[in-house]
């Protein structure tokens, strides 16, 4: 049977504001029947600080951290902790709820999805597998994250090797449409990161970092040779048509929908009203 085709985006390094911009508009045109499923992967310029859509910025960001390493910031679309993007490759799902292939449930739906990932994973010679909370505690943990840091804990069918959590992913459902777009995670600076969060003492913010390191990777902490980004794009170009059983069609957007893009990147994500409304 022949395998379902999906639009393939490699957007390479972008603006934090057109990141998110672009990704939003994926999910309109798809939700109006103007474009297939699509797979994207992108890259920041420059280094930013995603913060979830529900977070307090001026509780949990360090903002003049933020400024001093030169850091983009930008508040995504989609909720959970606050990313560093930096040394990584991001990706990005856009799907009908309605898809045969997706699950009604959320918990379901980044299972599925996250298949891609395990298989991108297995390209690298990885031994990834999916986080499934083992208990009630650990379910009941994940509503209440002690940390505003992504990375601190691995969430339902987030990958891990080792037991220490290696992607994060953030998903939204809107008109229809699953976003789902995640981070692997290609080398740290975890001084930079926690450096721009907010802690009640200096005590409390080694003591998270220490236990950050034991529970999150890079993907070079675990390989002999060192990966870049070009390697992690084409394991998981592999991995996500293998994982979903599609082939990817590469995809460059039209003047017009560039147009839509940069005019939403301009009136919402650098519109500070958006970025630090709560």
């Amino acid at each position: 049977m022949e395998k379902e085709k999906w639009l393939f985006i490699d957007s390479g390094a972008c603006s934090p504001s057109y990141n998110m911009a672009l990704d939003e508009m994926l999910l309109h045109w798809h939700s109006e029947g103007l474009i297939p499923p699509v797979i994207r992967f992108y890259e920041w310029n420059p280094a930013t600080l995603s913060i979830g859509y529900f977070q307090k910025i001026h509780k949990e960001i360090d903002l003049e951290a933020v400024e001093r390493h030169g850091l983009g910031l930008v508040r995504r679309p989609t909720g959970g902790r606050g990313v560093l993007h930096d040394k990584e490759l991001t990706y990005s799902v856009i799907v009908s709820e309605d898809h045969p292939y997706m699950p009604a449930t959320v918990t379901e739906a980044y299972r599925v999805i996250s298949t891609g990932l395990l298989e991108g994973f297995k390209a690298l010679g990885l031994d990834a597998s999916f986080s499934v909370p083992s208990s009630e505690s650990a379910r009941e943990e994940l509503k209440q994250p002690r940390s505003a840091v992504c990375f601190d804990a691995p969430s339902w069918y987030e990958m891990v090797v080792e037991g220490r959590k290696i992607s994060g992913s953030a998903q939204t459902r809107q008109k229809g449409v699953i976003m789902q777009h995640g981070v692997l995670l290609i080398d740290l600076d975890t001084e930079q990161l926690f450096d721009v969060f907010l802690y009640p003492s200096e005590r409390v913010r080694r003591r998270m970092q220490k236990a950050f390191a034991e529970k999150a990777v890079p993907i070079n902490d675990l390989t002999n040779e060192k990966l870049d980004v070009d390697d992690i794009r084409s394991a998981f170009t592999k991995g996500f048509e293998r994982g979903l059983e599609i082939n990817l069609s590469r995809y460059t957007l039209t003047p017009a929908q560039e147009k839509d893009v940069r005019a939403l990147a301009k009136s919402r994500y650098e519109n500070e009203e958006w970025t630090y409304r709560r």
